[in-house]
C-alpha cells in the first residue's frame, strides 16, 4: 500500500515527462524544417510579432518570442520551484543521507562541464556561455529511458529525476546571479512586499489561488523591469505555496466514512438526477478532498500537463529554428566547446563525483544500480536542450551568431549524449526481476 502511494505519482510523472520529451523532439524538428523551408520568413515574423497592452502611464509590449521566454517560461520555472520545494521537504532530497548521492552527481554535473567549457574556450567574447553545458533536460532524458522499458530499474529513474532537480536549482541560481544585469534594486525592494505577504500566508498554511496569481503577476512585472530575469519570480512565488493540508488523515478518513455511509443509504440509485441530499453529500466530499489535498501538490499536478505538453514544446518551436545554409555564420569553436562540455563534462562530472561520494561513505549507491548504469545516466545528462537553450539566449542576447552557434552545439551534444547514453544503458542492464 505504502509502496503504491509513493511510486504511483512518480510513475505518472515519468510518463508525462517521457511524452513531453517526444513532443519536444517533434517541435524541434518542425522548427528546424520550418526555419529552413520556403516559409522561413513566416517563421521569423511570427516570433517577432509584437503583442502588448498599456495605458498612458504603463506600457508592456514585447515580441511573441519574449512573451514565451519571459512569460510562459516563468510558469515553467514556477513548476520547477514547486518540484524543488516538494523534493526538499518530503521527496528524495528531504534527508541528508538520501540527498547525498544525487547531490554529489548534480554538483559534478554542473562544475565539470563548466570547467571543461572554460578550459576549451579561447575567446573572451564567448566566455559568458559557461553556464550553457551545466543543464540537464529531464523531459528528453526520461523519454530516452522510457524507450529502454524494464531494462532500467525504477531507482535509476528516481536518481536521474532527483539530480536533475538539483541541477535545475543550480541553473536557477546561476541565472539569477550571473545572467541578470543592470539590476534596479528599488524595484526588487518593491517586489519583496507582495512576496513577503505570500510567504506569511504560506507559513500560516493559508493558500488562495487568486491572491497567488494577482501578487505573482505583480512580482513578475517588477522583476521584468528590474534587470533580474522574470522567470526567477516564478521560482520565488512557488516557494511560498504551502505543502501542508488543512486537515490530517484521521479527520479525512472519519468524515469520508460519514459521507460514504450517507451516500450508501440513498434510495435514488436508478434516477439520473441527484437528490438535494446527494448534492449536499457531493459538496461535502468536494470540500473535504480540497482541504485534504496539499496546495503545492494540487498546483504541481495541474500545471505539469500544461508545462510538459504546451509550454516546453512552444518554447522549442520558437527557439530551435536555426537556419542552416551556405551563408550561415557559425562560431565553430563555441559550437564544439558546448557539444564537448555537454557530453564529456556530464560523463566525467556525474560519474566521478558519484563514485567519490560512495567511496567516502557519504553517499550510498542503491542496491539494484551499478556504476556502468550510473555512467549511462551521466552520458544521458548531456541532453541539455531546454534549459541550455534558455541560458544561451541570456548569455548571448545581442549576438545572433553566438546564439545560433550555441544552439547547434547544444543539439550536437544532446543528440550524441542521447544516442550513446541509450546504448550504454541498453547494454548495462537486463530486465528487472518479476517483470
Amino acid at each position: 500500500m505504502i509502496k503504491r502511494i509513493i511510486l504511483t505519482p512518480f510513475q505518472k510523472f515519468v510518463k508525462i515527462e517521457s511524452l513531453s520529451g517526444i513532443l519536444l523532439f517533434s517541435a524541434t524538428l518542425i522548427a528546424m524544417i520550418w526555419a529552413n523551408s520556403g516559409f522561413s520568413e513566416s517563421y521569423n515574423s511570427l516570433w517577432q510579432y509584437k503583442i502588448g497592452f498599456g495605458s498612458e502611464t504603463f506600457q508592456l509590449t514585447k515580441p511573441l518570442i519574449l512573451w514565451i521566454n519571459d512569460g510562459l517560461m516563468a510558469l515553467f520555472f514556477f513548476l520547477i520551484g514547486l518540484e524543488i520545494k516538494r523534493e526538499l521537504l518530503i521527496g528524495e532530497l528531504n534527508g541528508l543521507r538520501k540527498a547525498m548521492f544525487p547531490l554529489f552527481a548534480a554538483i559534478g554535473g554542473m562544475i565539470v562541464p563548466l570547467c571543461l567549457f572554460l578550459f576549451l574556450n579561447d575567446s573572451p567574447q564567448t566566455a559568458q556561455g559557461w553556464g550553457i553545458p551545466m543543464a540537464t533536460d529531464i523531459a528528453f532524458s526520461l523519454a530516452i529511458l522510457k524507450l529502454l522499458g524494464d531494462r532500467v530499474p525504477l531507482s535509476l529513474k528516481i536518481f536521474l529525476t532527483a539530480f536533475a532537480i538539483v541541477d535545475d536549482l543550480g541553473a536557477v541560481m546561476v541565472i539569477a546571479i550571473f545572467y541578470s544585469g543592470g539590476v534596479d534594486w528599488l524595484l526588487i525592494l518593491y517586489s519583496l512586499i507582495p512576496l513577503l505577504i505570500l510567504s506569511f500566508l504560506g507559513i500560516k498554511g493559508i493558500y488562495s489561488k487568486y491572491w497567488t496569481i494577482i501578487l505573482g503577476v505583480i512580482i513578475w512585472v517588477l522583476f521584468l523591469n528590474s534587470g533580474i530575469h522574470p522567470t526567477i519570480a516564478g521560482v520565488l512565488v512557488a516557494f511560498t505555496v504551502p505543502i501542508r493540508q488543512k486537515i490530517d488523515m484521521h479527520y479525512f478518513k472519519e468524515n469520508l466514512s460519514k459521507i460514504m455511509t450517507g451516500i450508501a443509504k440513498s434510495n435514488n440509485e436508478n434516477v439520473p438526477v441527484l437528490s438535494n441530499e446527494q448534492i449536499g453529500y457531493m459538496d461535502d466530499l468536494e470540500d473535504l478532498t480540497d482541504k485534504f489535498t496539499s496546495p503545492l501538490q494540487k498546483l504541481e499536478h495541474r500545471l505539469h500537463g500544461w508545462v510538459a505538453y504546451f509550454i516546453m514544446p512552444i518554447f522549442a518551436l520558437a527557439n530551435a529554428g536555426v537556419v542552416f545554409g551556405a551563408s550561415m555564420e557559425l562560431n565553430t569553436s563555441l559550437m564544439l566547446n558546448i557539444g564537448i562540455a555537454l557530453f564529456f563534462g556530464k560523463l566525467v562530472g556525474v560519474t566521478l563525483l558519484s563514485w567519490i561520494g560512495v567511496k567516502l561513505k557519504i553517499a550510498v549507491l542503491p542496491e539494484d544500480i551499478n556504476f556502468l548504469q550510473i555512467s549511462g545516466i551521466a552520458i544521458l545528462a548531456g541532453v541539455g536542450f531546454t534549459m541550455s537553450i534558455f541560458i544561451a539566449n541570456l548569455a548571448f542576447a545581442n549576438n545572433l551568431i553566438f546564439i545560433d552557434s550555441a544552439k547547434v552545439g547544444i543539439l550536437i551534444g544532446s543528440i550524441v549524449s542521447g544516442l550513446v547514453g541509450y546504448l550504454v544503458l541498453r547494454l548495462s542492464g537486463g530486465k528487472e526481476k518479476g517483470q
